[in-house]
């Protein structure tokens, strides 16, 4: 087994080398897709905001460097890493990672999603590297402009859509994880990572929510009906997944109080209870108040 360890580490830094190498800023991972490296800040009193100020490894993706020595440093301080990060954001590429889970046990079908989302909003997704995960998901690499930055979300796009931007991170082709080796779709190795179309880029950056006067809420409108329209098609399995989804929209857009109603009804003919319901609006509530 210490061969087989060793042999997986020197494949995983030559992964990150050939990465860094394109301009990929990288950094060590463990078998369970987190930083290799312990914080050196650990056991200190919370809460810590050190990002790698003080000049020690450790401090996760903003250990990430394109440096080569520095990379074998990393890598020389976490002999058992199986893989590494790819930082998004950073220059030159300036990643920006569309992970689509794959979740068949509650129906999401997050290529399927990400397609209607180019219908609808008129884009197209180029050629461009696509790594293939051991769960059957997929990453798509994409590159955003300099004045742009993109937030991390989980689900906001669509159930099973994440986007890793700024200061978020990619685990990167060739790594291996107790699930398995993360591995370059055929056909994409050689593409570089493509520009991301400028409508999916307003997806990814939606504008900051203004907040409403009690009582004065934005109407729903169509958007709403929409909304309504999609947690009433939920199935077993998803219902609360969609109707969090559909309340954080609201709430994104203004008028989440002006719809909690109509969502709750629609949830309760899905099969939830009022209660549930309730709580889960309530939840996507306190989410997107705290992003505002």
């Amino acid at each position: 087994m210490a061969t087989i360890d060793r042999q997986t580490a020197t494949l995983a830094l030559a992964h990150a080398l050939a990465a860094a190498g394109r301009g990929l800023p990288v950094f060590p991972l463990s078998a369970t897709k987190l930083p290799a490296l312990r914080s050196p800040h650990h056991g200190e009193q919370p809460p810590v905001h050190c990002r790698g100020e003080c000049g020690l490894p450790g401090h996760g993706v903003h250990d990430a460097t394109t440096d080569p020595a520095a990379v074998r440093a990393l890598f020389a301080a976490a002999p058992r890493a199986t893989g590494y990060g790819i930082a998004c954001g950073r220059a030159p590429h300036r990643l920006v990672g569309i992970d689509l889970d794959i979740d068949t046990a509650h129906g999401n079908d997050s290529v399927g999603a990400l397609q209607q989302l180019a219908l609808q909003h008129l884009f197209t997704i180029p050629p461009t590297i696509t790594v293939l995960t051991p769960s059957g998901g997929r990453h798509l690499w994409l590159t955003g402009p300099a004045d742009t930055t993109v937030p991390n979300s989980a689900g906001r796009l669509a159930p099973g859509i994440d986007v890793r931007g700024s200061g978020g991170y990619l685990v990167g082709p060739g790594s291996v994880t107790a699930h398995g080796r993360y591995r370059l779709a055929p056909g994409t190795a050689h593409l570089p990572p493509a520009p991301c179309p400028r409508a999916l880029l307003r997806l990814l950056t939606p504008p900051r929510r203004e907040p409403t006067t009690p009582g004065k809420e934005t109407p729903p409108g169509r958007r709403g009906e929409g909304l309504i329209q999609f947690v009433l098609a939920a199935h077993e399995g998803q219902r609360n997944t969609r109707l969090f989804w559909a309340a954080c929209r609201a709430y994104e857009h203004g008028f989440g109080d002006a719809l909690a109603d109509a969502l709750t009804a629609a949830a309760v003919r899905t099969g939830l209870t009022e209660q549930e319901a309730r709580a889960a609006i309530a939840s996507a509530e306190r989410l997107t108040r705290g992003r505002g």
